[in-house]
Parts: structure tokens; sequence; C-alpha cells
């Protein structure tokens, strides 16, 4: 008697499964909008990084002098 192969399937992670429904529910324009969108929120996030690091540069030369 032969013993049947067990395939070793990864179970899809929750995002995986979110952007398989997604891709279903949106069309490609709709898509590419919230990519878009995601993309200026992680643009904002950066700059605001930046101006806080600016900020600090700033106020320590100041309190140097």
């Amino acid at each position: 008697m032969q013993a049947t192969p067990v395939r070793a399937t990864a179970i899809p992670s929750f995002t995986d499964a979110l952007r398989a429904i997604e891709s279903l529910l949106m069309s490609g324009g709709q898509r590419t909008a919230r990519q878009n969108a995601w993309t200026s929120v992680l643009e904002d996030r950066r700059r605001a990084k930046d101006r806080v690091e600016a900020q600090r540069v700033l106020d320590a030369a100041a309190s140097r002098s």
C-alpha cells in the first residue's frame, strides 16, 4: 500500500486575502488611485520626519550660540 502524497500549501496571509478581494471588487483605475494615495501618505510621513530632524538641528545650533 502506498501513502498518499501530502501537499504543503501555504496559507495566504490576511493581507494577501484582502488584496485578492480588492482585485476582484475594484477596477484597475480604483486600484491605481488607492496605490497613489498610499504613496502620498508615505511621502507625507517622510517629509514630516525630515521637518522634525531639521528642527532638531536648528534647535541644537541655536542652543550652542
